[in-house]
């Protein structure tokens, strides 16, 4: 954990512990008490950190207000957020200016992440590059992301189905 900045693994627990209980918080129609809670754990980090913007948008994104999580991920990744939560902040990032109409900056912050190492966040890069793909009627770019994405999990016919979203971005002969 990264304690030099205020986040030990108390704190992780303790947030891990407030996601855990977001459904509730929701179904309650609670959703301003859920972001006062985030509020109250990242009151505790250092002021200048990257983490606490990025809690922040997840907090607004989750609630139904990506429009001010947007802010708040760039904050986040301007002042450094790297690693797993930064990979996260660029594809919710991307979700979020897709809400609100600006599924283009989506496309430019993903396109990279493509290339990126891979880990257990590439088929959420690429779902939600398909959906700011298809706001921007580039429908077939983002079905072939998909296929490309699903067809390792199939049991049966991945040869084939990533053959095929191939050929809808690269017709072949």
């Amino acid at each position: 954990m990264d304690e030099e900045r205020g986040i030990t693994p108390d704190w992780e627990e303790r947030l891990a512990a407030l996601w855990a209980a977001f459904d509730d918080h929701a179904a309650a129609g609670r959703e301003a008490e859920f972001r006062a809670a985030v509020d109250a754990l990242v009151a505790e980090l250092p002021g200048d950190g990257p983490v606490g913007p990025f809690e922040r948008a997840c907090a607004f994104d989750s609630t139904g207000h990506p429009g001010d999580a947007v802010a708040l991920y760039q904050d986040a990744l301007r002042r450094g957020l790297v690693g797993y939560r930064g990979r996260r902040a660029r594809i919710q990032l991307a979700s979020s200016l897709r809400n609100v109409g600006r599924a283009e900056e989506g496309v430019a912050l993903l396109e990279p992440e493509l290339d990126a190492p891979s880990d257990e966040l590439d088929d959420a890069v690429r779902a939600t590059l398909a959906l700011c793909l298809a706001n921007l009627g580039r429908e077939r770019e983002g079905l072939s992301l998909v296929l490309g994405a699903l067809a390792p999990h199939l049991p049966r016919y991945r040869r084939s189905m990533a053959e095929y979203a191939r050929l809808l971005v690269e017709p072949g002969d």
